[in-house]
């Protein structure tokens, strides 16, 4: 699964075209003001307005093999720490260890 914070993603079309060619469902998640896909394998996912809510639905439901695409760090933080694979929305792929640089926090020891 694609799950794209939408509200700001530049790259939706692209994730799009990349999911078509591998066969692979996407969640465009936003506050709305996004008009659906066509594609089947594309779903709008609207949530209530607010700060973050976005965030949160993603976040809850990413894990091991799923790909979060947003300009969010603490979004991308938490998806890593699910097993989720992050990537901003300019297709550059995070390794776990810059979240954590990022955000500034200390990395926990696992």
């Amino acid at each position: 699964m694609i799950y794209v914070d939408a509200d700001a993603c530049p790259v939706k079309a692209e994730v799009e075209q990349v999911a078509t060619r591998h066969k692979v469902s996407v969640k465009l998640v936003c506050n709305g003001g996004i008009r659906p896909s066509a594609n089947p394998l594309v779903e709008l996912v609207v949530v209530d307005a607010g700060p973050d809510v976005a965030d949160m639905w993603i976040a809850e439901r990413a894990g091991p093999g799923d790909v979060v695409i947003t300009t969010d760090i603490p979004l991308a933080a938490k998806a890593v720490e699910a097993g989720a694979h992050g990537a901003q929305a300019q297709w550059r792929a995070i390794d776990p260890g810059q979240y954590w640089q990022r955000t500034g926090h200390a990395r926990p020891h696992v």
